[in-house]
């Protein structure tokens, strides 16, 4: 089949990671693929490379950008448009806020006879948004939907959202976990002694680490407050935050501040390809985004078998069982964060029997080949194709 997948930008971030996973595991099965993405640019970092690395073929619109600006986005619409138009894909599949919005609808009025199919990595729309911005988006996401053939979403929760918002109800929808390379997490002991090694972490010394772009909505600033309060009474702890964005300096600051030199640790930018070091790195995972689908980051420290607290949003609760692979406390309730913290320091044989349980639950549930699988087979179901599919990426175990 011939297929585009549509997103804003290729930044390093969850959503990007499924998208290339997805785009990658399609080209291994045989299939004509190409990924279309607005500029890659910013603190977060690039995924460009990866790209490249895998032979993917990539159109760059200069024009799709993530802000709201009328003439770029005007002008990225008839660009899409006339791609679409001349390349005749089976399936347009779109990503993100703006590539959703402006892919869908032009895909519905210059391919007609694509199928089109949307994936809900998160929600636009969401309770800290003010009013009006919140309005704007869930009216897009309705204008959008009308130009959907199929939805797939990364967590049950988000499509019960947007369906109950009144997006895609009458659409054929599914949930398809955001998989991974699982092998990489395999054989972690290595990469942890040598993470640690590097941050002057002993292996009686307990890492709280998390994952994720240091920019607003991600919440490391509860994380850090928390740490600042309880780092005195167990001075053989240490924080870090795997990943970069506009709040580093802040961050850092706070840590001048407070004396925490020494115990909070800073990568920067992480390429994917080394996530599994930094979280096999770790003891304890936290997660304290205020918007989330379903939370990646969280998947791949349970991936290395460390338990997860993580804020009770979107699909965390999809992910994290309570008590069983780690917590859930309310969003934003810190007390509730540093109580969770405190007793999996306190209690190594919990941390322990935790972890194993995550371990479990991911290696059977989040690998990329299923989910690789399973988008592959709603692609041929909407488009009224027989399902050619080569067996021998799955046969890697992947």
């Amino acid at each position: 089949m011939k297929i585009a997948h549509v997103i804003t930008r290729m930044i390093i971030g969850g959503a990007q990671e499924n998208t290339l996973s997805t785009v990658i595991g399609l080209k291994n099965l045989g299939h004509q693929v190409c990924l279309i993405s607005g500029p890659s640019k910013g603190p977060e970092g690039s995924m460009e490379p990866d790209i490249k690395s895998n032979r993917i073929d990539l159109i760059t619109v200069r024009e799709l950008v993530r802000d709201i600006s009328p003439w770029h986005d005007v002008v990225a619409f008839f660009k899409l448009g006339m791609i679409f138009r001349k390349n005749r894909y089976d399936i347009i599949h779109t990503h993100s806020a703006k590539a959703g919005f402006l892919g869908r609808i032009a895909a519905r009025i210059f391919s007609r006879k694509s199928k089109i199919v949307h994936t809900l990595h998160g929600s636009s729309f969401y309770s800290y948004q003010p009013a009006l911005v919140r309005f704007v988006y869930l009216i897009s996401e309705k204008i959008a939907g009308f130009c959907t053939d199929y939805f797939i979403s990364v967590s049950s929760v988000i499509l019960e959202k947007h369906i109950k918002a009144g997006i895609g109800k009458n659409k054929k929808s599914s949930v398809v976990r955001s998989g991974f390379n699982t092998e990489e997490y395999r054989e972690v002991q290595s990469l942890r002694e040598k993470t640690r090694k590097r941050f002057n972490i002993g292996e009686k010394e307990i890492l709280i680490g998390m994952i994720g772009r240091l920019s607003p909505m991600k919440g490391q600033e509860y994380l850090l407050k928390v740490f600042a309060g309880i780092s005195y009474d167990y001075p053989h702890i240490h924080l870090v935050l795997v990943g970069d964005g506009i709040l580093r300096k802040a961050f850092e600051k706070f840590v001048e501040k407070n004396s925490l030199e020494g115990k909070v640790h800073f990568t920067g930018l992480v390429k994917p390809s080394h996530i599994p070091a930094y979280a096999s790195a770790m003891d304890i995972g936290v997660h304290t985004s205020l918007r989330e689908g379903l939370p990646r980051a969280v998947v791949q420290i349970l991936a290395t078998g460390s338990p997860v607290i993580a804020f009770d949003v979107d699909g965390a609760k999809e992910v994290i069982k309570n008590g069983m692979n780690g917590f859930l406390v309310p969003a934003e309730d810190e007390v509730s964060l540093e109580e969770k913290i405190r007793y999996l320091i306190e209690h190594p044989e919990a941390r322990k029997k935790m972890g194993e349980n995550g371990r479990k639950m991911v290696m059977e549930e989040f690998s990329v080949g299923k989910m690789v699988a399973e988008t592959e087979k709603i692609y041929f179901n909407i488009a009224g194709k027989n399902n050619s599919c080569k067996p021998g990426y799955f046969q890697k175990g992947r």
